[in-house]
């Protein structure tokens, strides 16, 4: 028996998120090779700024590959670029196993930040491309799930190196490990059918709708759904192409555009505000500050690590019945107040008191903040940005995003060796009130973007005011969309060329269509 439509796409959209498992193992597997004895003689014992700067190497390299993967991604595909990030990945990790000194280290790390960046930039894209609107979310938050099935096996096997292997091994085998991930995803990601939405643009129509078939209709052609779907999708390249500023100009100088872009990265500077790379990054530093040794923390943070897959599922199950936008101001929120309680404890027992009940106290409270973190933020930070963009902006406008993540990434991976040397736990500080102002800045500014078909946004966006609470926004659930293009009812943009095979009756303008905003 064949399955359903939307299980196919889900299962195309898991394995595109293969990519993440080797993002979510490569900023875990740091923290237990950091460490390490041989590993700090052969670089050298780098000292604090050098070892920021060895976990820093990978956030630059993403960050470096976002000033040119969404072109790319225009221009070749995305299961082109996709691969391309497979490779260069593949490079950098090598280069890291097999390094003799820091300087190895530092381009193996640069190269390899430069393929995770363009695999986590395109997962997410590929994924919202080919989804249904009424699953959308559920496919884009893979991204972070998958990232944490990587971190979990960081974890797992970083312990078990550290402890069970001595000399180089101990190191080098969990930096190999980092490749095997990449290595299926690029000899099978040109198997996976492409985005529709690329293939459009590039006026390959009839190879878009035959892919809208095969995701969403068995491959009926034929199928109302499939049909209204690429008709929507025709009505808004032609629209788009109407315009004759290319899409970095309309990124800023559209004013609707540009409030997205704007709110795109502020979400992923918002992210890296709640103190989660601190604790992914310094774990064992900051459980030595409360008394617990790096053994027992590596132990440690492999329960972190389940617990974080544990908030992603309940991410992937709650995304597209509760939406994005209460959630993740409510998560924001929450971890602000665990990093509240956090700090009190390690500043009211520090590790000279050796008060065992304030360690696991302290556990908890990280424990709990990660379980809130991976629940409602961190899957919707990669989520959002995607679905906000039409076609003409989203891969750019994604890379710029992603690249604001990463360059906010870098900067807390610098300064907090330094800040841990200065002002010890009074670091924390910054990371409780920025949970609370962060939420306090999505409350206000961030619209709910739940079940929008894609070529809607541009007229969302355009129609919802600019300050939230009050406006009265409703959303229609996905499903209910996602009917009405059974029914053959098409959305085109406003002023939009129409296909001549459409009955006028069936179409609708957006700018009428937007009836739902107050």
């Amino acid at each position: 028996m064949a399955i359903s439509p939307k299980v196919y796409t889900w299962l195309c959209g898991f394995f595109a998120a293969l990519g993440s498992v080797t993002f979510g193992y490569d900023l875990g597997i740091i923290a237990s090779v950091l460490p390490s004895e041989d590993f700090l003689a052969t670089t050298g014992n780098p000292d604090a700024t050098a070892q920021g700067l060895i976990v820093g190497c990978l956030l630059l390299g993403a960050f470096a590959s976002n000033i040119y993967v969404g072109s790319l991604a225009d221009a070749v595909g995305r299961r082109r670029a996709i691969l391309a990030g497979c490779v260069v990945f593949l490079i950098g990790g090598s280069i890291q196993a097999a390094a003799q000194n820091i300087h190895y280290m530092y381009g193996g790390r640069f190269l390899a930040g430069m393929g995770i960046g363009m695999l986590a930039m395109l997962a997410p894209l590929y994924q919202a491309e080919i989804a249904h609107p009424s699953i959308r979310g559920r496919l884009t938050t893979l991204q972070q799930f998958m990232l944490g099935i990587g971190a979990l096996i960081a974890s797992f096997i970083g312990y078990a190196c550290f402890h069970g292997l001595t000399g180089q091994a101990q190191w080098r085998v969990p930096l190999g490990i980092q490749l095997l991930p990449a290595v299926p995803l690029a000899f099978f990601i040109l198997l996976l059918p492409e985005s529709p939405r690329f293939l459009a643009m590039k006026g390959r129509n009839d190879e878009a709708l035959h892919v809208l078939a095969r995701l969403h209709a068995h491959g009926d052609i034929h199928d109302p759904f499939v049909v209204s779907e690429h008709r929507e999708i025709l009505a808004q390249v032609r629209f788009e192409q109407q315009e004759t500023r290319d899409a970095w100009t309309q990124l800023f100088m559209v004013k609707s555009n540009f409030r997205r872009l704007v709110l795109g990265i502020a979400i992923q500077f918002s992210i890296q505000m709640t103190g989660v790379s601190v604790i992914q990054y310094y774990a064992p530093r900051i459980f030595e500050s409360i008394g617990i040794d790096t053994s027992t923390t590596l132990g440690l943070q492999s329960g972190n690590s389940v617990i974080a897959l544990i908030g992603e599922g309940l991410c992937i199950w709650y995304i597209d019945r509760l939406g994005r936008r209460k959630p993740f101001i409510w998560g924001n929120a929450l971890s602000g107040l665990t990093f509240v309680i956090g700090t009190i404890i390690i500043a009211v027992f520090p590790a000279e008191k050796n008060n065992q009940s304030a360690s696991r106290a302290f556990v908890a409270m990280t424990w709990l903040f990660n379980l809130v973190f991976s629940s409602c933020c961190g899957p919707l930070s990669w989520a959002i940005p995607v679905e906000t963009f039409n076609s003409a902006t989203r891969a750019k406008a994604t890379a710029i995003t992603s690249s604001a993540a990463w360059i906010s990434n870098f900067m807390i991976a610098q300064i907090t060796p330094i800040a841990f040397d200065h002002v010890g736990w009074k670091f924390y500080l910054v990371f409780a009130v920025c949970g609370f102002s962060n939420a306090l800045f999505f409350w206000a500014f961030l619209p709910e973007t739940k079940g929008i078909p894609l070529e809607e946004v541009d007229a969302y966006f355009s129609s919802v005011p600019l300050f939230i609470p009050g406006s009265k926004v409703y959303v229609p659930d996905g499903k209910t969309r996602e009917e009405e293009m059974r029914q053959g009812k098409v959305i085109v943009p406003e002023g939009a060329e129409v296909d001549e095979a459409l009955d006028e009756k069936s179409v609708k303008s957006e700018k009428g269509q937007i009836e739902h905003i107050a």
